[in-house]
């Protein structure tokens, strides 16, 4: 894995501390997303899934450590029963899809890869999704275009919700599997060719926060139309 030494540490702190605080109740340590492809920005999350046989207030031990590592590499995590991982992915399908794509064990079993999604669940979720992150940029272009580096933040906090999205949207379509930029790139093509002008700013504010000056609200308004039509697009895929 292409990691920063520090996050590595991080992360490889908080995985003792899981063993050690959940013993043989942690049934595997799963890191997902840019980081376990090795494409990691500065502004990038640490995203694991702890899934474990039991969960009680033994987990005390953990909120420390757990809070150390949120401060020092921006780590989120889920916490999941294994009797849980098939009604959570037919639930949230969209971010286990992505999960089962992307993922490295860093302990115990690899309990994803053979998660069975339903087609109905992927498609009903990647709606919902696309369509959420819709209306919150409208509501963010009200709230923020006015302040640049506002715009910037919610861009890049868009950036990978729509490359993931585009991953599913192909697959569904029967085009294979591609890394997620990769994939949107196709997809914003396909959309519009004007978006492909928007590609390399949604990668700026992703890897360092910025925009370029006076274009800001410009970006973060074509942001927007692309979210809508990738929304609009899954309309048109068969569940």
């Amino acid at each position: 894995m292409n990691i920063p030494d520090d996050v590595q540490r991080v992360i490889d702190g908080l995985v003792a501390s899981a063993r050690e605080v959940f013993g043989e109740a942690l049934r595997s340590a799963i890191l997902f997303g840019s980081a376990a492809e090795g494409r990691m920005r500065a502004t990038s999350d640490v995203n694991l899934l702890f899934v474990l046989s039991r969960f009680d207030r033994s987990v005390d031990a953990f909120r420390e450590p757990f809070r150390f590592a949120q401060t020092a590499a921006n780590v989120n995590a889920m916490f999941v029963l294994e009797p849980e991982l098939d009604a959570a992915a037919e639930a949230f399908a969209q971010k286990f899809a992505d999960i089962a794509r992307r993922h490295v064990v860093l302990h115990g079993e690899d309990l994803v890869t053979h998660i069975t999604i339903s087609r109905e669940a992927l498609v009903k979720r990647l709606r919902q999704v696309l369509l959420n992150l819709t209306l919150r940029l409208r509501e963010s272009y009200v709230e923020r275009s006015l302040r640049e580096e506002q715009c910037a933040i919610v861009v890049a906090d868009t950036s990978g919700p729509l490359r993931t999205s585009a991953v599913s949207i192909l697959e569904l379509e029967g085009r294979g599997t591609m890394t997620p930029k990769e994939a949107l790139a196709v997809l914003a093509r396909e959309l519009d060719p004007q978006f492909e002008t928007l590609l390399p700013h949604l990668s700026e504010a992703r890897e360092r926060l910025t925009l370029p000056r006076g274009q800001a609200a410009d970006i973060l308004f074509a942001t927007l139309e692309l979210a809508r039509a990738m929304h609009a697009r899954t309309l048109r895929i068969d569940a």
